[in-house]
Protein backbone atom coordinates (compact mmCIF):
# COMPACT_ATOMS: atom_id res chain seq x y z
CA UNK A 1 0.00 0.00 0.00
CA UNK A 2 1.46 3.54 -1.13
CA UNK A 3 1.81 6.74 1.24
CA UNK A 4 1.99 8.30 -1.55
CA UNK A 5 -1.39 9.94 -1.66
CA UNK A 6 -1.86 10.75 2.20
CA UNK A 7 1.53 12.67 1.90
CA UNK A 8 0.13 14.29 -0.54
CA UNK A 9 -2.74 15.31 0.67
CA UNK A 10 -0.85 16.41 4.38
CA UNK A 11 0.86 18.33 2.05
CA UNK A 12 -1.88 19.72 0.33
CA UNK A 13 -3.86 20.34 3.64
CA UNK A 14 -0.04 22.47 4.92
CA UNK A 15 -0.47 24.32 2.00
CA UNK A 16 -3.93 25.50 2.00
CA UNK A 17 -4.23 26.56 5.70
CA UNK A 18 -0.84 28.47 5.11
CA UNK A 19 -2.25 30.16 2.88
CA UNK A 20 -5.78 30.90 4.40
CA UNK A 21 -3.57 32.47 7.00
CA UNK A 22 -1.42 34.69 5.05
CA UNK A 23 -4.66 35.82 3.42
CA UNK A 24 -6.19 36.48 6.41
CA UNK A 25 -2.82 38.67 8.27
CA UNK A 26 -2.30 40.55 4.89
CA UNK A 27 -5.98 41.90 4.93
CA UNK A 28 -4.72 44.18 7.58
CA UNK A 29 -7.10 43.54 10.77
CA UNK A 30 -6.49 45.68 13.92
CA UNK A 31 -4.79 43.98 16.28
CA UNK A 32 -6.67 43.65 19.72
CA UNK A 33 -5.44 46.31 22.55
CA UNK A 34 -7.61 45.27 25.12
CA UNK A 35 -9.62 42.23 26.93
CA UNK A 36 -12.51 42.66 28.88
CA UNK A 37 -13.22 39.59 30.45
CA UNK A 38 -17.57 39.22 31.82
CA UNK A 39 -17.95 36.06 34.14
CA UNK A 40 -21.78 35.55 34.45
CA UNK A 41 -22.59 33.78 37.44
CA UNK A 42 -25.19 31.34 38.09
CA UNK A 43 -27.91 31.24 41.11
CA UNK A 44 -30.57 29.67 41.81
CA UNK A 45 -33.78 30.33 39.33
CA UNK A 46 -36.63 32.13 40.91
CA UNK A 47 -40.42 31.15 40.55
CA UNK A 48 -42.24 32.16 37.16
CA UNK A 49 -44.17 35.37 37.43
CA UNK A 50 -47.61 35.35 36.62
CA UNK A 51 -48.69 35.84 32.95
CA UNK A 52 -49.37 39.41 31.54
CA UNK A 53 -52.69 40.37 30.14
CA UNK A 54 -53.65 39.22 26.41
CA UNK A 55 -52.72 42.62 24.36
CA UNK A 56 -55.63 44.24 22.11
CA UNK A 57 -54.85 42.94 17.73
CA UNK A 58 -56.06 46.01 15.43
CA UNK A 59 -56.52 45.32 11.97
CA UNK A 60 -53.17 45.57 9.70
CA UNK A 61 -53.24 48.52 7.01
CA UNK A 62 -52.27 47.95 3.40
CA UNK A 63 -48.84 48.93 2.40
CA UNK A 64 -47.60 52.44 0.85
CA UNK A 65 -46.30 52.83 -2.06
CA UNK A 66 -42.47 52.59 -2.62
CA UNK A 67 -40.33 55.80 -2.29
CA UNK A 68 -38.02 57.37 -4.61
CA UNK A 69 -34.91 56.01 -4.58
CA UNK A 70 -32.49 57.92 -2.53
CA UNK A 71 -28.38 59.15 -4.10
CA UNK A 72 -25.60 56.94 -3.00
CA UNK A 73 -23.69 57.86 -0.13
CA UNK A 74 -19.54 59.24 0.35
CA UNK A 75 -17.30 56.55 -0.45
CA UNK A 76 -15.89 55.19 3.12
CA UNK A 77 -13.21 54.47 4.79
CA UNK A 78 -11.33 51.40 3.50
CA UNK A 79 -11.52 47.85 6.03
CA UNK A 80 -10.48 47.20 9.41
CA UNK A 81 -12.10 48.32 12.56
CA UNK A 82 -12.71 51.76 13.01
CA UNK A 83 -13.66 52.53 16.54
CA UNK A 84 -15.17 56.19 17.69
CA UNK A 85 -13.23 58.34 20.12
CA UNK A 86 -12.53 57.03 23.35
CA UNK A 87 -12.59 53.27 22.23
CA UNK A 88 -10.03 50.95 21.29
CA UNK A 89 -10.24 47.64 19.78
CA UNK A 90 -10.72 44.96 21.98
CA UNK A 91 -11.60 41.23 22.80
CA UNK A 92 -14.59 40.76 25.16
CA UNK A 93 -14.95 37.55 27.03
CA UNK A 94 -18.01 36.35 28.36
CA UNK A 95 -17.47 33.44 30.57
CA UNK A 96 -20.73 31.24 31.37
CA UNK A 97 -21.44 27.83 32.72
CA UNK A 98 -21.40 25.78 29.20
CA UNK A 99 -18.42 27.39 28.57
CA UNK A 100 -17.12 30.87 26.89
CA UNK A 101 -17.76 33.40 24.07
CA UNK A 102 -15.26 35.87 22.36
CA UNK A 103 -16.18 39.04 20.73
CA UNK A 104 -13.87 41.28 18.71
CA UNK A 105 -15.36 45.02 19.16
CA UNK A 106 -14.82 48.40 20.21
CA UNK A 107 -14.47 48.79 24.05
CA UNK A 108 -14.18 52.18 25.86
CA UNK A 109 -11.12 53.08 27.40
Amino acid sequence: MSRLPYILAVAALTLAGTAGFLAATAVGQEAPTTTVTIDVATGPQGPAGDPGPQGDLGPKGDPGPAGPKGDPGPQGEPGGVTCITGFVPGVVVINHPKGHTDIYTCIRQ
